[in-house]
């Protein structure tokens, strides 16, 4: 089979793999669509943590389900998407719930090898069934996920102001499920095509070019002098994440979905004086990925609006640095593969 491996930093190849064979308590999926991450963007230009080459990318995914070993009410044939967090099942995190910071846990196309492939092996355990969704809504549930479970972690509260400081595909993810709480939003971004496609497109109310001089007295405007209540990174940005405490009201909540490599540099007066809640959202769990599912069927979530690129998987390797550039005006990649 035909698989896409990053070898190095900014370097993909084309490789011929054999095809997996079924193991107990696995299933095979015909990998279809392939929803390009941040986190396959930085493993790309070698800014990911947790990370070795060479490595198959990829853990936003949708497929046909070809082969599997005990799965109860799964058929071959069908439309799933799955869980690509690999959790141990016995740990503390895994004991109380949290399979998504599992100690060991593996995440495909970042710790083992992903989906760029044409046939994928998981554990049945983690398929996900597609409930009428089409395969790039099933490709978007992932991403969308972990917004959704951000959010649930900020526990936001109806008319509470949040900023969600990034609108790469995470923070409109964020967006979409914070706004489903009923917060008011402001977004800030140093990319003014993706601020405009968050107020024209999403109907977020504030944008706020990242880095303005005046983005202080911006927030206490729109928050009426008590700041957002709720902060959210969803940029990976070092200089973001150090900044973005400044930007919280007293009392408020700071959380971290987006990762960088450097330690956080903060005042300790500051964060005392506010009596800060800090708190990192890593992954999504089965419970997020089943609201994600009911929200799109419902309609209360549009996950095609952020597709802004769609590639053959035979084009994929060459499109990869066009991704990068902010002057492209990407947003969300769907790789399709026949």
């Amino acid at each position: 089979m035909k698989a896409l491996v990053c070898t190095k930093p900014g370097k993909l190849e084309y490789a011929n793999l054999p095809e997996p064979d079924l193991q107990s308590g696995h299933a095979i999926v015909r990998i279809r669509n392939i929803c390009i991450c941040g986190t396959d963007l930085h493993a790309y230009e070698g800014t990911q943590p947790f990370f070795n080459y060479p490595r198959i990318l990829g853990h936003e995914l949708s497929g046909e389900l070809v082969e599997f070993d005990n799965a109860p009410g799964f058929q071959n044939g069908e439309n799933v998407t799955f869980l690509p967090y690999l959790n141990c099942g016995e740990c503390i995190a895994c004991r109380n719930g949290k399979s998504n910071c599992c100690i060991n846990l593996q995440v495909c196309g970042v710790h083992i090898d992903g989906g760029m492939v044409d046939y994928y092996s998981i554990p049945t355990r983690l398929l996900v069934h597609a409930h009428g969704l089409n395969l790039t809504e099933m490709a978007m549930v992932e991403p969308l996920s972990v917004g959704a479970h951000g959010i649930r972690r900020a526990a936001v509260k109806p008319g509470e102001f949040v900023l969600v400081m990034g609108a790469g595909p995470i923070g409109l993810s964020a967006m979409e499920f914070a706004r489903l709480e009923g917060a008011q939003l402001i977004v800030t971004d140093t990319n003014s095509h993706r601020l405009d496609f968050c107020m024209t497109k999403l109907g977020i109310q504030h944008g706020i070019q990242a880095g303005d001089a005046n983005m202080m007295e911006q927030l206490m405007e729109i928050t009426h002098g008590d700041m957002p209540g709720v902060v959210i990174d969803a940029s990976g940005n070092r200089k973001a994440i150090n900044q973005g405490l400044n930007y919280l009201a007293h009392g408020g909540r700071y959380i971290l979905i987006g990762l960088q490599k450097e330690e956080l540099v903060f005042s300790h007066p500051d964060f005392h004086k506010r009596e800060t809640t800090l708190m990192s959202s890593r992954n999504a769990t089965r419970e997020d990925f089943d609201r994600v599912i009911q929200c799109i069927k419902n309609g209360l979530i549009h996950p095609l609006l952020f597709i802004t690129n769609r590639v053959k998987f035979n084009e994929a390797a060459k499109d990869f640095p066009n991704w990068l550039n902010p002057s492209n005006h990407t947003i969300k990649i769907v790789v399709e593969k026949d």
